[in-house]
């Protein structure tokens, strides 16, 4: 019998995987279609302290190998989060959520993972510092160690549940960012979120997205998102949550065997909303395939063969 149990922070995981936030919403739609229950958690849609409408249409493109978004962290804020879909959430989820939570000054990203931190349901707050899609926040505050070390600082002097910082990939040196949110007193990091990128209409001659530009998803940037774990893993102590392109049971192991303690699945979610079960489905007979009886036993694996 093989154990795919894992552990963030102290809270134990029955597998690694969870969706990722904004591509599951508040688990509502999806709990419709299977019993969400089977998911080691979930990292809900991403919350800021206002409401907010996002970026105009269009702001979801396809291209080969992933997909392009622009959404801008569309959200009803967080007084409506707390006073309406987490009380949905509680019918329909019987685990500790992780809570995404983005800002556009450190002030709103302590309120608003203040108010969350309050929230028994909330296990985590993944604090977002690497959204491209949005102007004056977001990817600011995590394209340098000094100003993402500065974000931790604030939030964890807020908050008592453990806090992982959510890296960019749009920097020159993810390890450096990831180790200044450790020493501010990050409880771990998960990364990447997408890479900035464009497509252009050749009809029109105008970007495909309203915004311009947008976040890079999808199996294209598996192996970057593989890379990076891998280098994060070597510069810090605290757990990491990888993310990119995951869409198999395969695809989680290597993102363990690169360093991940967990593995969050986007983008195809939007491909398959059963992707998540059936990864969960599939992971005991990949490790079997393997020789892997425990998957903690194989986190950050690649180093040290």
């Amino acid at each position: 019998m093989v154990d795919t149990s894992v552990a963030l922070s102290g809270i134990r995981l029955d597998n690694p995987v969870i969706p990722a936030s904004g591509t599951f919403g508040y688990g509502a739609e999806f709990a419709e279609l299977y019993d969400i229950n089977c998911l080691g958690t979930f990292s809900f849609k991403g919350t800021t302290l206002s409401p907010r409408f996002g970026n105009p249409t269009p702001r979801i493109a396809e291209t080969p190998g992933g997909m392009l978004n622009a959404v801008g962290l569309q959200n009803p804020g967080v007084e409506k989060v707390i006073a309406e879909e987490l009380p949905r959430l509680r019918e329909i989820f019987r685990k500790p959520v992780m809570a995404n939570v983005s800002g556009f000054s450190i002030d709103e990203y302590v309120q608003t993972c203040a108010l969350l931190d309050k929230e028994e349901q909330v296990g985590w707050l993944e604090v977002n510092i690497s959204c491209p899609n949005v102007h004056g926040g977001g990817m600011a505050f995590g394209s340098s160690p000094e100003a993402a070390a500065e974000v931790t600082r604030a939030v964890k002097a807020a908050t008592k549940k453990p806090v992982y910082m959510k890296l960019s990939p749009n920097v020159t040196d993810i390890a450096a960012v990831a180790r200044a949110c450790q020493d501010a007193g990050a409880d771990g990091v998960s990364l990447i979120n997408t890479l900035l990128a464009m497509r252009i209409d050749l009809k029109t001659k105008r970007p495909l997205l309203a915004n311009g530009t947008g976040g890079l998803s999808g199996p294209a940037v598996f192996p970057v998102a593989v890379r990076m774990v891998y280098q994060v893993y070597e510069a810090v102590d605290i757990p990491i949550i990888g993310m990119g392109g995951v869409s198999s049971a395969e695809d989680v192991i290597e993102m363990m065997l690169a360093g991940a303690a967990a593995v969050e699945v986007g983008a195809a979610n939007l491909v398959s909303p059963f992707v998540c079960r059936d990864i969960i489905r599939d992971l005991p007979e990949a490790m079997k395939k393997y020789g892997i009886n425990s998957l903690t036993e194989i986190i950050g694996g690649a180093h040290h063969g």
